[in-house]
């Protein structure tokens, strides 16, 4: 596949985008893969909707199918350091060149697209023409199944063009309301649009609210509807407790895509060499840095439960945290701070980041343990790991993005911010 784009390029040409912020609808969508084949028709596809754990949730069920003999693509966001990342194929980012032309491709049909429907409510998003560019790869790439993470929702967002074989809900919270609804019920509903008619409809752990709406969608679908079990009894590569069930239900999605019982070695193999980025990845060791993208407070939550297990014997504690201002930060904080012996507050380069005095006057008055305050993220966590000593231990974590800054390659570099 040969382009004229480098993949600097191509991440110019998306970072250029965000200008245009997000509206939701599918006619877009639907033009431009219409314009481009109909990309998205030419593999089978499992679609993974929640509020936590998709990203984690589809590596493993990618990792399971590929170990059952199918060639296996995915599409994951955010990514970390380069836009690349969010499109694989059989477990391995595409290189840059095939990811810039398949990113031009996508450029070009959102140029005839928006030709002819010259409205600027018709101007392609970034993640439109990341997930046109994402299915013209994987299709190109000649993947069997890509298993699909939405962005936000399901029922409009931009993934919501496949005929996929299975959906996945990994759970229900109160996140983006604005555009989702006010209650679980109803963003439920929105997540839950995404399930096909005689399809498969895999749940993890679901509130009462939440199950109710999957219980009548996969009826009036005719959805077979799996309930994923709480644990696969195999060690994992991923550390925490919250891993261990997004892996049970990778593994029931994948059964139900295959229609078969899963292979024990296949699982033990992708559960062994499986890791996730950004999730309780370890940085170093002396002292050991952990980077975790939990980025509301649910994440935080599961993030706070699994930390005695991950850090083991008691040793000195040092947070650094950076949350959005559309996020529950009083929550997240509630959740994490009595974890923690020191708190370093900072700031990522995402403009809707909170300022660091604000989840400093946040967690005092919760009354935690001592704070600092550093703008710069790589300077906290600096700052963090000498407070920590080398025997303690350093936890980044409150978004996503604030994890991006601390790998992208060029700190100074322009950052996603969606």
């Amino acid at each position: 596949m040969s382009s004229s784009w480098t993949l600097a390029r191509a991440e110019e040409y998306l970072l250029g985008l965000e200008l245009f912020g997000m509206h939701f609808g599918l006619e877009r969508m639907h033009r431009l893969t219409t314009t481009l084949g109909m990309p998205q028709r030419r593999f089978a596809s499992v679609h993974v909707v929640g509020s936590n754990g998709k990203s984690s949730t589809v590596r493993f069920t990618a990792a399971v199918l590929e170990r059952h003999g199918l060639r296996t693509g995915s599409y994951t966001s955010p990514h970390l350091a380069s836009f690349r990342e969010r499109i694989e194929v059989g477990e391995q980012p595409v290189s840059g060149e095939r990811f810039a032309a398949a990113v031009e491709r996508a450029a070009k049909a959102a140029e005839i697209v928006e030709r002819a429907q010259p409205d600027d409510e018709d101007l392609v998003t970034q993640f439109e023409a990341l997930t046109a560019a994402a299915y013209h790869e994987l299709a190109a790439s000649k993947v069997q199944v890509a298993v699909i993470e939405a962005g936000l929702g399901g029922r409009y967002d931009a993934t919501n063009v496949i005929p996929s074989k299975v959906a996945v809900l990994t759970g229900v919270g109160l996140e983006h309301t604005r555009w989702l609804g006010p209650t679980i019920r109803d963003i439920a509903e929105e997540k839950l649009a995404v399930v096909r008619d005689h399809s498969a409809l895999v749940t993890g752990p679901l509130e009462p609210a939440a199950r109710a709406v999957a219980e009548r969608v996969a009826g009036e679908r005719h959805a077979h509807w799996v309930d994923s079990p709480a644990l696969v009894d195999v060690p994992l590569r991923a550390a925490g407790a919250f891993q261990r069930q997004n892996f049970a239900l990778a593994c029931a999605a994948a059964e139900a895509f295959l229609g078969r019982a899963l292979d024990p070695g296949a699982v033990a193999d992708a559960a062994a060499a499986t890791r996730i980025p950004g999730r309780l990845d370890p940085m170093s060791e002396s002292p050991l840095v952990l980077h975790d993208g939990a980025h509301n407070p649910a994440g935080a939550h599961a993030l706070a439960q699994a930390l005695p297990e991950v850090l083991g014997a008691r040793r000195p504690r040092v947070l650094v945290a950076s949350v959005l201002e559309d996020k529950d930060a009083a929550a997240m904080l509630e959740a994490l701070l009595g974890q923690f012996d020191q708190v370093v507050f900072t700031r990522c380069s995402n403009p809707r980041s909170l300022s660091p005095a604000t989840l400093e006057s946040l967690a005092g008055r919760m009354g935690g343990p001592p704070v600092r305050t550093v703008p710069v993220p790589a300077d906290a966590v600096e700052l963090a790991r000498s407070m920590a000593g080398p025997d303690g231990a350093v936890v980044v974590t409150g978004s996503i993005y604030l994890i991006a800054d601390l790998v992208r390659p060029d700190a100074s570099a322009r950052a996603s911010t969606m």
